[in-house]
């Protein structure tokens, strides 16, 4: 079912597919060893069937997303192989069972997909943009058998000029993919060939969405939207494609369909919005406005995108103590997060539907938390989107390059690696709800750390950037950040660090027939052999954090970890997500004491629907 969006740029979202309305076949998935409920919701021919890029959404599209033909060739080809062996389910990766397919997969190969795709007669004559929204790792389109482009890195969109050659009312499109995973040195976070400890199963291939739409000769490339609370104004670039220097934008912002403001200008240059007595986004107020952007090219309009935005403020400031801390709108609250991993059963890096993404954000604020550390990955627009509608704040890591150690990145490694963190920032620099940048988790592929962080913090003023969460600290940054399982314990602020714990907790128990491996494999922190007291650690735990913030100043704690991974059985939730600790008690636990240094915002614990099948919470109220 079609969500509603806040938005009223994306109220009429549901009328923009060019798909059927389903009443599809369900694709049988391979028989893994979880599944989610949400499993029976995918279908072949509308599989993630909403529009993938809700901050730039545009009137005319069709989803490629559905079954695809597959096969594995050995490398140095040139041009599409005939025949496949198969069907895959995309965007589910290779490895997953809602792919169809659910193989080991052996990095020495190739994965080439193909699907020949209709173009709508009234697109003729219009330029034709084939958009990926994240293949892993290395790309190469082809169409009609012509190589039209390559890409490289797991976590970016990308987009193709398809027009010249895909003259017609059809054409084929092929990839070819190569991923070697931990044996390439790039960013891949925790993919490796073969589950292992805290390490999990890769996602090759394609595995967000892919889309075609048509735009005229001059177009909308992206957009740069930068709130500026302090003096009620959004600041915005429209960087065009195809435009000269006489082009000119419109930007028209509105909220509840009444226009609060406008202004219009040159193309690719920066423009202020005014916002009077701007309503501002947090935690439990999160306000988004609409934002219409047109843009004229000769005497005509030449493309029209809708968006929305933020008005959000990020810094750092003294409390009356001079500890430094961190703020929002001015104010320092404390920030309470959970580490999450974004992993699923049934579609690994993939989420089952978008409805399952949005269940994922509901619970953690149901558990009462106002933060999620999205942990070496990053995920589709439309999970960030859900951040920015429901209010959830984000820590953003970088995927790692390394799995670990003193492993020095080589020269060409280091570069790819400062192109994908550059190519992350740009694509979710508009989302409100991310605050913070973690550039090196521990010290996983570590290289570089003050030039990178440096650089990073100079490239995006308007967040708080982490140079290393964990360990193998260097003074840099906006935070200093340390992990202690099961802690917890805190770092010391200084005069231009803010002190976090990146990590802490990780109570370890599993619930009979929610387990990815048997419960003797399983691995955790700080395991608890009977499942009827994993709630009771917790209060116990937030109790001591709580004692930390006045002296000797900790502003932030992450708890480990949202949901089970595979072996990993340390989650609030199982990895079908099942509830294992009680929200009640949790969320009770994570209010700040009276008299507690800061504001603490968590605002009302959503109502999630549990599944029928959910295990009795221990001690639940």
């Amino acid at each position: 079912m079609m969500y509603r969006p806040v938005a009223a740029s994306l109220v009429a979202l549901s009328t923009l597919l060019s798909l059927p309305a389903t009443s599809a076949p369900v694709w049988p998935p391979a028989p893994a060893k979880l599944m989610t409920r949400w499993a029976s919701d995918v279908s072949t021919t509308a599989p993630l069937p909403e529009y993938p890029r809700p901050q730039m959404v545009r009137a005319n599209w069709q989803s490629l997303n559905g079954m695809w033909q597959y096969t594995i060739k050995p490398p140095g080809l040139t041009e599409p192989p005939k025949p496949y062996d198969g069907q895959i389910l995309v965007p589910y990766p290779f490895q997953s069972a809602l792919s169809g397919v659910m193989k080991p997969w052996d990095p020495t190969k190739r994965l080439w997909y193909e699907r020949s795709v209709d173009v709508p007669p009234k697109w003729a004559g219009q330029r034709l943009l084939l958009h990926f929204d994240a293949v892993s790792w290395q790309a190469d389109i082809f169409v009609n058998g012509q190589q039209v482009a390559t890409h490289r890195g797991d976590y970016d969109a990308f987009t193709v000029d398809v027009t010249e050659a895909s003259k017609g009312t059809s054409f084929d499109l092929a990839v070819q993919v190569y991923d070697p995973i931990q044996t390439g040195g790039q960013p891949r976070g925790k993919q490796v060939s073969g589950s292992f400890g805290i390490y999990y199963t890769a996602s090759t291939g394609i595995w967000r969405s892919v889309w075609i739409e048509p735009v005229g000769p001059a177009s909308i490339d992206h957009l740069q939207l930068h709130p500026d609370v302090d003096n009620n104004a959004l600041k915005f670039t429209v960087a065009g494609a195809g435009t000269d220097p006489f082009d000119r934008v419109e930007a028209i912002a509105s909220s509840g369909g009444k226009e609060v403001g406008r202004v219009e200008g040159p193309v690719n240059t920066e423009l202020t919005i005014p916002i009077p007595g701007a309503h501002l986004w947090d935690f439990t107020d999160p306000f988004l406005y609409d934002l219409k952007v047109t843009l004229f090219h000769g005497v005509g309009k030449a493309d029209e995108v809708t968006s929305y935005f933020g008005m959000r403020k990020v810094s750092m400031g003294k409390d009356d103590k001079g500890i430094l801390r961190p703020m929002l709108n001015n104010k320092f609250f404390f920030q309470i997060g959970v580490l999450d991993q974004g992993f699923w059963p049934d579609g690994l890096y993939t989420a089952p539907t978008d409805n399952a993404m949005k269940y994922d954000i509901l619970m953690t604020k149901k558990y009462g938390f106002n933060v999620s550390r999205k942990h070496v990955k990053v995920e589709p627009d439309r999970w960030y989107y859900w951040c920015d509608k429901l209010g959830m704040l984000v820590w953003q890591d970088m995927p790692s390059s390394d799995l670990g150690g003193d492993n020095r990145l080589n020269d060409e490694q280091a570069v790819e690696f400062k192109t994908e963190l550059k190519a992350m920032v740009d694509g979710l620099s508009n989302h409100p709800s991310i605050i913070q940048w973690e550039v090196f988790n521990e010290a996983w592929g570590q290289h570089d750390t003050i030039p990178l962080t440096q650089w990073l913090m100079d490239y995006d003023p308007t967040r708080l950037v982490d140079a290393v969460s964990g360990f193998h600290l260097i003074p840099v940054g906006n935070v200093t950040d340390k992990h202690d399982y099961p802690g917890p314990s805190s770092p010391t602020p200084d005069a231009n660090r803010m002190a976090v714990l990146g990590e802490f907790g990780g109570i370890t128990t599993e619930f009979a027939g929610h387990t990815w491996v048997d419960a003797s494999q399983t691995v955790g922190y700080n395991k608890i052999g009977d499942p009827s007291l994993i709630t009771t650690g917790y209060p116990a735990l937030l109790q001591k954090m709580w004692a930390l913030v006045p002296t000797p100043g900790l502003s932030a704690a992450i708890y480990t970890q949202l949901t089970d991974v595979e072996q990993e059985s340390n989650g609030l939730m199982t990895y079908d997500r099942l509830p294992k600790m009680d929200p009640f008690v949790v969320r009770s636990a994570n209010r700040v004491p009276s008299g507690t240094p800061g504001e603490f915002i968590q605002g009302d614990a959503p109502d999630v629907t549990s599944p029928a099948t959910t295990p009795p919470v221990p001690g639940a109220k």
